[in-house]
């Protein structure tokens, strides 16, 4: 468990986290309330359902709204991180390897490449492996968690000495 929570203080990871976080929850808010010129979860229900099973496709809007907003905060970002990863790679290997590497910026071809996927994997794996960094519910909990009973004194002891 203490895994799960515990980071450093990196203001690298939480640039990182928040970038990552904005992005997701734009996608999934597309998917789930049609928000941004999305189609909403119907729609995105019976497009996505095509090529991939019903709960899968929950899974990935559930993942993109609510992990991406968990992971804004940093409450089990090291969770949060993994389920975004993972769509990611379900992404490419679903939809997008086929199309190639570059974006369709032009609009002249049928589909879009996954440069945009790998980038947020790019964003996402060191959040799983190393956490969620400053300003993290994460590490406000792991801080809380793993306090040593050392520090703790009994009432009425007299205070540690403290080094010079």
């Amino acid at each position: 468990m203490r895994w799960l929570f515990d980071t450093d203080d990196s203001r690298a990871r939480l640039f990182q986290r928040l970038v990552l976080a904005v992005v997701i929850f734009a996608h999934g808010a597309q998917k789930l309330f049609g928000w941004w010129g999305g189609q909403g979860l119907s729609a995105t229900v019976r497009g996505m359902s095509a090529h991939l099973p019903v709960a899968i496709v929950w899974l990935d809007v559930v993942i993109e709204t609510l992990g991406a907003l968990a992971l804004a905060v940093g409450l089990f970002g090291r969770l949060g991180a993994l389920g975004i990863a993972a769509v990611m790679v379900g992404a490419i290997a679903t939809v997008h390897a086929p199309n190639g590497f570059f974006m369709n910026w032009g609009g002249r071809r049928g589909g879009e490449g996954f440069e945009y996927h790998l980038l947020a994997l790019a964003l996402a794996l060191p959040i799983v492996v190393l956490g969620s960094g400053a300003w993290s519910l994460d590490r406000a909990i792991a801080r809380r968690r793993v306090a040593p009973r050392e520090r703790r004194v009994p009432v009425g002891a007299p205070p540690a000495p403290r080094p010079i």
